[in-house]
């Protein structure tokens, strides 16, 4: 089964890996309006619009009413994204070019010819092409863009490492501060903290396995912050005291700790997507953008 074509909203949509639409590399004439400028370099109102306007298509397509209270605030999110988004890109540009990272021609022809195949032939491509409003100048001047993104996201990237200290903890979530502090005595008294779990634990992800998370490092947003620091904090086999949250409360208990474990490919990803985060308002920070278009 061939995979089929992302949308071009699909391709629009940043994320921390996937790029915007590429704002003009071209001096705009007079007569053309900017959606906004980034150290100097304009991002064209048309090419903002275009992309808006692809998004408001796939808003319609799903069935909201633009005309409601909902379908408005949808829409001011999505132009406050989309010129997030391709100030952005061209940050990424503009530092890929201060670096001398090039797309040749031949790599953008071999990623076309790759999609061609992936939809069968070139009339279906076409086809394609012309139901999401796309030139196929357009599409290369996206997949340009979206390979100078995965270049400097790799080197940007490069240094994360591959594992890291992680500990592996069980706990028992409770709703009330007052449930936990009688769970934590039950457990001061000698109480199993695996079958108080089982019963207890309003955590259903964990509660079967007598609350056991596994393994995690710091850093990733995997459990609450409090939650975090009291779990790094914990000597092996010591049960924690009641740590109060936004979830409600909970009660650990470290069971082990490795001070250099391999990261899951998943934790690896959300790291560097992390990293490239960081990386990205440094490059936000530093440069000037004016923002030239109401988003509200």
């Amino acid at each position: 089964m061939t995979p089929a074509m992302p949308t071009a909203v699909e391709m629009a949509v940043p994320t921390a890996i996937e790029t915007a639409s590429p704002a003009p590399a071209t001096v705009p004439t007079p007569e053309q309006s900017l959606a906004a400028r980034v150290n100097g370099q304009p991002i064209l109102l048309a090419d903002y619009e275009k992309q808006v306007a692809q998004f408001q298509a796939a808003l319609s397509d799903q069935g909201l009413d633009l005309n409601s209270e909902e379908g408005q605030a949808a829409l001011a999110q999505i132009r406050r994204q989309v010129l997030e988004a391709m100030i952005n890109q061209l940050l990424t540009e503009q530092a890929a070019a201060r670096e001398g990272i090039a797309i040749s021609d031949e790599e953008v022809d071999s990623r076309v010819q790759a999609d061609i195949q992936a939809v069968g032939d070139e009339s279906k491509f076409d086809q394609w092409l012309a139901d999401n409003n796309l030139t196929r100048e357009d599409y290369r001047a996206i997949l340009r863009s979206e390979l100078i993104y995965g270049t400097m996201f790799e080197r940007v990237t490069a240094a994360v490492p591959t594992s890291a200290e992680q500990v592996h903890v069980r706990y028992i979530l409770l709703e009330s501060e007052e449930e936990a502090r009688n769970v934590l005595a039950q457990l001061q008294a000698g109480g199993d903290f695996a079958a108080l779990a089982r019963e207890l634990s309003r955590d259903e992800s964990t509660r079967e396995s007598g609350g056991d998370r596994g393994w995690f490092p710091q850093g990733l947003d995997l459990m609450p912050p409090e939650v975090e620091v009291a779990a790094f904090a914990l000597e092996v086999g010591q049960t924690s005291e009641v740590v109060a949250s936004q979830f409600g409360y909970y009660i650990l208990q470290l069971l082990e700790r490795d001070p250099d474990r391999p990261l899951s490919p998943e934790m690896q990803q959300s790291l560097k997507e992390q990293t490239f985060a960081r990386w990205l308002e440094e490059q936000r920070a530093a440069a000037t953008i004016e923002r030239l278009v109401e988003t509200d």
